[in-house]
Parts: structure tokens; C-alpha cells; sequence
């Protein structure tokens, strides 16, 4: 008989189908499993609705973190930003139970530390510890389920500051706490964020934000996604890397996560490219 496991699975982005196979493939039981999705639930894919009503309907068992993606549906349902060219979200936001998937999306976490692992969208900054981390994922997770939401969504968009201060206040820090986690994947030693690269080596003076020295981190177990150009990482034990670009023709991922005296263990699904390749 399975005994009960934690999954975690990567940068789902609305593809409803490979979510259901993977889920099958696995045979995850809410009654018995835990699950994390790590953020992008939403966009590009074809049915963010029902990847939404899914994950919705394991109730407890599942876990859900917000990436890029789904902030920006949260933003373009309360008219603080205008929808994209290429965002696929009209199910959503025409949806007859719009307004409780878009609820349900506004309690799901920025960070979570689960299984003996800190788990992000996309990155950490060097200068963060993993309780720096959750507790500053926590200052963003307050104000989407407060009343400033709007506010809060309508100032979340732009690249600056461009590296974080513990001087910063208001929106201003917000914006810095949110790009690290829902956007990073280069910054420089000093911790300043580059966001015009998301593939092929790294701009002059930046790096690999796992990469830099010295980062406060690099103790800890962390599993991210959105770099689905980025690939499993062998050989980097405490760097679990799981989006792997399901919505270009990629797969998609689930880890389980193994106890103290037991391996992960990765279970990858090819999926059919529901998108053109772009970034992420």
C-alpha cells in the first residue's frame, strides 16, 4: 500500500490535461497525499479554468504558490493591468465562478517551507535567509487577501528598485519582494536583479541567482520553477528545479519529495506544446 507522500509539481500553466494525467500517473490521493503546486497555475495553456477548479477541488491536500503569472491574472481581473496579446485567461475571466477561483488564487502563498524544503516560484536573493523569506512573503500574502488590493496590483509592475533594501517601505518594497520571487533568475553579487534574460548564458556581471557566492541559502533545500529553459539540475542535490516546459511541448514535472533516509524521486510527462516558444 502508498503510504502518504508530499509532490510537488512544476509550472503548470493552464494546461488542465497534463495535470490530470501526471496527478494519474502519480496516483495522488488527497486522502493520503500532499501536494505544492510552485507557482504558475495559469496563462499560455489552454485551460487555466479548469487547472484552477482542480487544484480547488483537492481542498487541504493541496498547496499552491503564485508566480508571475497568476498575480498578473489577479491584476487584469480587477482592471489594474490590461490583458496581454498572447495571456489565454478569457476562461477565467468569464467564468460563471470567476469570482470564487479568482478568492481561492488570492489565498495561495508567495513561499512555503514543507517536506525540509523552501519552496519558490523562481528565486531567492542572496542576502535572504529562509525565514527573511517566508517572512517577506508573508508581508505580500497580507496585503492580497486585505483590502489594498487593488492598490497593491496597480504598483506591483516595473523593474526598480533594483535590489533590495531593508530601508525600503511601501510599494517600493513590495514591487522588490515580488520580482525575487515570482521573476529572478539573474542578479549580480550585490543581489541587483536583471530581468531582460531568460535563457543562454548570463549577462555581463550577472549570474545564475543560485550561483552567487556567499548566498545565504546555500545551506538550505530549495525547489523553484519558472526557468523551464533551465532543465533539471543534476548533481545540485539542493537545487530541485521543476518547470519544465510543459506549455511549449516540454513536460511536466512532480517530484516526491523522500524523507530523511530516502531519495526524490522525478516523474516527468511529455506534453504536447500548447504554445509557441517564448519567455516564460
Amino acid at each position: 500500500m502508498n503510504t502518504m507522500a508530499l509532490y510537488l509539481i512544476g509550472d503548470v500553466q493552464g494546461c488542465d490535461g497534463p495535470l490530470g494525467q501526471l496527478l494519474d500517473r502519480i496516483d495522488f490521493s488527497p486522502s493520503r497525499d500532499r501536494l505544492c503546486v510552485l507557482g504558475d497555475l495559469v496563462n499560455r495553456g489552454p485551460a487555466s479554468a479548469a487547472v484552477l477548479r482542480r487544484l480547488m477541488a483537492l481542498g487541504d491536500a493541496a498547496h499552491c504558490l503564485l508566480g508571475n503569472h497568476d498575480l498578473h491574472l489577479l491584476a487584469t481581473a480587477c482592471g489594474a493591468r490590461k490583458p496581454g496579446r498572447r495571456d489565454t485567461l478569457q476562461d477565467v475571466l468569464q467564468a460563471p465562478d470567476r469570482e470564487p477561483l479568482l478568492d481561492w488564487l488570492r489565498q495561495q502563498s508567495m513561499a512555503r517551507f514543507d517536506g525540509g524544503l523552501l519552496l519558490v516560484h523562481a528565486g531567492v536573493l542572496p542576502s535572504w535567509t529562509v525565514a527573511d523569506t517566508l517572512s517577506l512573503a508573508g508581508e505580500v500574502e497580507q496585503v492580497l487577501r486585505g483590502p489594498d488590493l487593488m492598490d497593491f496590483l496597480r504598483d506591483m509592475y516595473g523593474n526598480q528598485p533594483g535590489r533590495w533594501s531593508t530601508d525600503l517601505r511601501g510599494a517600493a518594497r513590495l514591487r522588490v519582494i515580488v520580482n525575487a520571487l515570482t521573476r529572478l533568475r539573474y542578479c549580480s553579487v550585490d543581489g541587483e536583479m536583471e530581468f531582460d534574460t531568460s535563457s543562454g548564458p548570463a549577462p555581463a556581471g550577472f549570474m545564475p541567482w543560485f550561483d552567487v557566492p556567499g548566498r545565504q541559502t546555500e545551506h538550505d533545500s530549495i525547489a523553484f520553477g519558472h526557468w523551464s529553459t533551465l532543465g533539471w539540475l543534476h548533481g545540485r542535490d539542493k537545487l530541485l528545479s521543476l518547470d519544465s516546459g510543459c506549455v511549449w511541448g516540454g513536460a511536466l514535472s512532480a517530484l516526491r519529495v523522500g524523507g530523511a533516509d530516502q531519495a526524490h524521486e522525478l516523474v516527468q510527462l511529455p506534453c504536447p506544446q500548447a504554445q509557441a516558444p517564448g519567455a516564460d
